[in-house]
């Protein structure tokens, strides 16, 4: 039963990603308006089924951080709606010519950016990943099959039929898919469609993340765990590096580019982390140090060696006194997940050096990890931020959704 029905959408995908790669920019984005205006009419509807959600989600007794990435609210719907405003008006990234050039017997060849095909998305809990992915999929002409957590369908049907209401009345076909079977052997049935599948990108926790990579027959863009850092160089500004600290844990700790793991030069942990503290109390923070931080900052949790690797997703830090920029860079390397790092210093080739160093898909110079997004890199919403190396890395917007094909023009040439 499971296999019938995923062989129905996969095959209805494949043949709707050529019926969408032939819509032009200026009619995606007259959809993607009309999207957005449809997000703020059906508010209502959508809250109500998130509150469903959320109701379930509580019975489970699950962590405040999955709660917190639930959540669904006016504001956070607005802001779904603003980043479907902004892809609309970005430049269209198709049929652009990458390169040109002509051979010396005559070939006239261009290298021309065409869409990926049918993308598969897998994610979990959080409900505006249905609207970005829709978004940006659907301007690069990339057919999307989204397969979210289930404590979060209503939510995501209540999104995801609102959204193709909009396209579906004109075009008769649909440009997006919501898989709404919710047992997980259904994705292990996705995983293995790599005839009708050219991608599929996981979204969520290190056990959803390992097992689709082990799994799937299709190539895997992974969007890992955050295991972000800060680093406060010797010659930081204090004032402004307590600050972004503050804000790199406190603003929204459940998500992925929330800092987890504070690196302190030692020439100024005695000035600056009894002021972080006295900062991270207000909001009860728990704080777990190396034998020095401990020293400093008496009372706080001993930091183990799992620390340092770990994810919290929620209102705990780790903190580490280093002596050098160096040695700040050789932990970063070692147990960071090369999402984001950044340092916060005025001295400018120390700050170079650590972004040359620092093998991460983004490298801040005095800037808080929570801007590690999409959406504030301008590119109006984000498919993650890609651990990766190939084919995209870090904030996946509307370019890393394109691949390219030669356009080859001659005057009937043969080969000699």
């Amino acid at each position: 039963m499971n296999s019938s029905y995923v062989k129905r959408i996969v095959k209805e995908a494949k043949k709707n990603s050529f019926l969408l790669s032939s819509l032009n920019s200026a009619v995606k984005e007259r959809f993607l308006l009309q999207m957005a205006q449809e997000l703020i009419k059906n508010k209502e509807v959508i809250l109500k089924a998130n509150k469903k959600d959320i109701e379930l989600a509580e019975e489970k007794k699950v962590k405040k951080s999955f709660l917190d990435r639930l959540a669904l609210n006016e504001k956070r719907i607005s802001e779904m709606a603003e980043s479907l405003e902004i892809i609309a008006k970005l430049e269209d990234p198709l049929n652009k010519v990458i390169q040109g050039w002509q051979t010396p017997h005559g070939l006239r060849i261009k290298k021309v950016t065409v869409p990926i095909g049918v993308i598969l998305i897998i994610y979990e809990a959080r409900p505006n990943v249905t609207a970005d992915c829709i978004g940006l999929c659907f301007k690069t002409s990339n057919v999307v099959i989204l397969r979210g957590g289930s404590l979060a369908l209503n939510s995501n049907k209540a999104i995801y039929k609102c959204l193709l209401n909009v396209v579906y009345k004109e075009l008769k076909f649909k440009p997006f898919f919501l898989v709404e079977k919710t047992e997980y052997k259904i994705v292990d049935f996705f995983l293995q469609q790599s005839e009708y599948i050219d991608l599929v990108i996981p979204r969520g926790g290190e056990t959803l993340i390992k097992k689709v990579t082990e799994n799937s027959s299709i190539p895997v863009i992974k969007h890992y765990k955050g295991v972000c850092h800060i680093y406060i160089d010797e010659f930081a500004n204090l004032e402004e590096a307590l600050k972004i600290c503050i804000n790199a844990k406190v603003q929204r700790p459940s998500v992925c580019n929330a800092v987890e793991t504070i690196l302190v030069h030692k020439k100024v942990a005695l000035k600056f982390l009894p002021q972080l503290k006295k900062e991270f109390d207000k909001y009860k923070v728990i704080i777990k140090g190396d034998k020095i931080t401990q020293k400093i900052l008496k009372g706080i949790k001993k930091a183990t060696l799992a620390d340092w690797s770990k994810e919290y997703l929620d209102l705990i830090v780790s903190i580490k006194v280093v002596n050098s920029l160096e040695e700040a860079i050789e932990h970063i390397n070692f147990y960071g997940s090369h999402h984001t790092d950044s340092i916060i210093t005025e001295n400018i080739e120390n700050a170079y050096k650590f972004v040359s160093k620092v093998d991460s898909a983004c490298c801040f110079i005095n800037i808080s990890t929570r801007l590690s997004d999409g959406y504030q890199f301008g590119l109006g919403a984000e498919m993650g931020i890609s651990t990766d190396k190939l084919h995209a890395r870090g904030p996946m917007g509307l370019a890393e959704l394109t691949t390219y094909k030669y356009i080859v023009e001659g005057r009937y040439n043969l080969r000699e």
